[in-house]
């Protein structure tokens, strides 16, 4: 285990290695919300300066479109009947054209060749047209097909955000097919304006094909490299997008993880609410980009906008006005990012740590992690420990030879299962050995077993962060598998173990046990007793990973905690399974049976080494977390054990004079 340590440090070498944080608007959604005001032009000027006042340097800007250059108010667009109209004259029947007029001769020249490139490269006639004096173009499409066309970022647009001092951020699409001198053109294009970093937009990375994918990715990995562009990872999304882990490995990973504030999200911002309601609200966005900064790595925070008719209001509305509260105003998540540690900045890339002993702490890594599953095994069949470490490490080292990634996530998983449920073990084995009888303190007793079962548990964390310790993990690129796993088997080992080997029995004593129990009567009470512990299981579930389910009060009992403690503890862990396993210690001093109350502590013992499972939350959140756990679940532990005592004595004191 002491030989694995390096590697867990060179991955907090690694993500505490950039600490800028970019906040990014969607100039789309900001065209989107100018277009419902009465002066649009002048609405988006006086909202970049308040962006830029806010924190929020950077502007996303998508590949152009006919529609997008109109709603812009960079182009006039029509169809052929309103040509028609327009020109007063009767069309032509059979024709169903798109018309294009620009407002000026500057804007002609820098969008006329895009326009011309675009449709020409589809192989649509494309012609001169003017009305008016106002030149313009023919495309012989339809404007609803050409309107969605998509081309090179409007370089107007470009130019003028680059000039008001904003970073772009662009965001490319793989809609348009694969030209690498096309691709490089426009890359060029973005180097000299300072771009550093894309956003995929859609489901496809640009290059990905399902024929020559590989070789594809390979160019448009070699061009970002050429350029010194990165990737954005969106965090969050339903499925990851195609092709991206390979253009991201194929850059070295020059990737930093992005979190969307969504317009559905920012709907939230606009309902009728109280004003007190909306305070509320904004002051959970901040803690929103707070945590998402601090604790998931997060660098890049993109802001999503839409406009809403307010019937109750009777007006149009945007959330513009509350996301500068809440990056700038009481609470506001700048400033406390700020006070975290983080400056706000252009997002870079983590570097990937390494040294020299790596190589050898794998070995370190590999005899230990046997070990430790081979002691788990040792508590059930001891005898077997000599043969089954010999075939351990014969057949980790064959699955690293398979595959080096499933080698460490399989090795990870077992041993992440395997140290907390030794740890378990190891406590029910003092009580039913006496060990525990000869404290005179059970509350002795049961702060040092807690401390000394926690810092067991901290074994398998080891091996867990030094075998992912791999950057891609670190960006959720891969995943850990199996974590459902981590939830439910320390709990079934632990329980075999306390019912069936727990006790200094032969095996035939213990197989006897075993047809005991399973020939036994089923009672009403049993299927009561059932029915609560499944339900109890199914709950226990839906309470774990992302997909989480809480209630409103709690979320405002999580949010207290993280406002005033920094880093929120888990909440089984302090407030359920490390005081019932202090209770549980306690008692076992005096009761042998009360180790069936401790057994609910593995819960916080698994629950300390899936802190460390979420990869993407920095060491030494995770250390801190699980601290305040054990600090906390101690004291209410405590407090359990006080009452415990207040209403035992009493009902000794009573009780008796009652039954005379």
């Amino acid at each position: 285990m002491l030989g694995s340590l390096p590697l867990a440090f060179t991955r907090h070498q690694t993500e505490t290695s950039a600490n800028k944080v970019e906040f990014v608007f969607d100039y789309r959604d900001l065209l989107d919300v100018s277009d419902i005001q009465t002066n649009p032009q002048t609405f988006v000027a006086e909202q970049l300066k308040k962006m830029k006042a806010a924190g929020i340097q950077s502007m996303a800007v998508y590949e152009s479109t006919l529609a997008e250059l109109r709603e812009s108010r960079r182009i006039e667009m029509y169809n052929s009947r309103d040509a028609a109209a327009l020109t007063q004259t009767f069309g032509n029947p059979n024709e169903n054209f798109t018309y294009v007029l620009f407002p000026d001769n500057a804007t002609q020249q820098k969008l006329e060749p895009l326009i011309q490139k675009t449709f020409g490269d589809l192989q649509v006639g494309v012609k001169p047209w003017s009305f008016r004096n106002k030149n313009g173009l023919i495309i012989q499409m339809s404007s609803d097909d050409a309107s969605i066309k998509t081309m090179d970022p409007d370089p107007i647009t470009l130019q003028t955000l680059k000039d008001q001092g904003f970073q772009i951020v662009v965001r490319l699409s793989n809609r348009r097919a694969f030209v690498t001198n096309d691709m490089d053109r426009l890359l060029k294009q973005l180097y000299d304006l300072g771009v550093k970093r894309i956003i995929v937009d859609g489901n496809e990375v640009p290059g990905y094909t399902e024929e020559n994918t590989e070789v594809n990715l390979n160019k448009m990995a070699d061009l970002l490299h050429k350029y010194d562009i990165g990737l954005a990872a969106i965090e969050m999304l339903k499925e990851p997008q195609k092709g991206f882990s390979t253009l991201a490995k194929q850059t070295n990973y020059d990737v930093v993880r992005l979190h969307s504030f969504t317009e559905k999200d920012s709907e939230k911002l606009m309902e009728p609410l109280k004003k007190a309601e909306l305070e509320d609200r904004i002051q959970g966005v901040a803690d929103r980009f707070v945590l998402a900064v601090k604790d998931r790595n997060i660098r890049m925070v993109f802001l999503n906008a839409k406009p809403l008719k307010s019937l109750d209001k009777g007006k149009l509305v945007d959330p513009l006005a509350a996301f500068y509260e809440s990056l700038q105003g009481k609470d506001g998540a700048i400033p406390r990012i700020e006070k975290a540690g983080f400056t706000l900045g252009t997002a870079e890339a983590f570097t990937v740590e390494s040294n020299g002993w790596q190589k050898i702490a794998r070995v370190f890594i590999l005899v230990g992690g046997v070990s430790l599953i081979v002691l788990t095994a040792s508590f059930f069949i001891p005898e077997s420990v000599l043969f089954l470490f010999v075939i351990g490490l014969l057949g980790a080292i064959a699955l690293h030879t398979l595959s080096a990634n499933l080698y460490a996530q399989a090795l990870a998983l077992a041993t992440a299962i395997c140290a907390p449920s030794v740890a378990m073990m190891l406590v029910i084995r003092s009580i039913q050995s006496g060990a525990a009888a000869k404290w005179k303190s059970g509350l002795a007793f049961g702060l040092w077993q807690l401390l000394k079962t926690s810092l067991i548990s901290l074994i398998g964390v080891v091996f867990e962060v030094a075998l992912l310790n791999h950057i891609s993990y670190s960006l959720v690129i891969q995943q850990f598998r199996g974590v459902s796993a981590l939830h439910l088997l320390p709990i079934a080992i632990v329980a075999l173990y306390l019912l069936f080997f727990s006790e200094n029995n032969t095996y035939k004593e213990k197989m006897a046990k075993v047809r005991k129990i399973f020939s036994s009567y089923i009672s009403v009470l049993w299927i009561v007793v059932a029915g609560i512990v499944l339900a109890a299981g199914y709950y226990y579930l839906s309470r774990t990973g992302n997909e989480g389910q809480a209630s409103s009060i709690e979320k405002l009992f999580r949010s207290f905690l993280e406002n005033t403690l920094g880093v929120r503890p888990r909440t089984k862990e302090f407030l359920f399974a490390h005081p019932l396993f202090l209770l549980g210690a306690y008692l076992s001093v005096r009761y042998r049976n009360a180790m069936y109350v401790l057994f609910i502590g593995v819960m916080g013992q698994l629950s300390i080494v899936d802190t460390f499972a979420h990869l993407h939350t920095p060491l030494h959140i995770s250390l801190i977390r699980i601290t305040y756990g054990l600090v906390f679940g101690a004291l209410i532990g405590i407090v359990l054990i006080i009452a415990w005592e207040i209403i035992t004595r009493s009902w000794k004191r009573w009780v008796p004079q009652w039954s005379k």
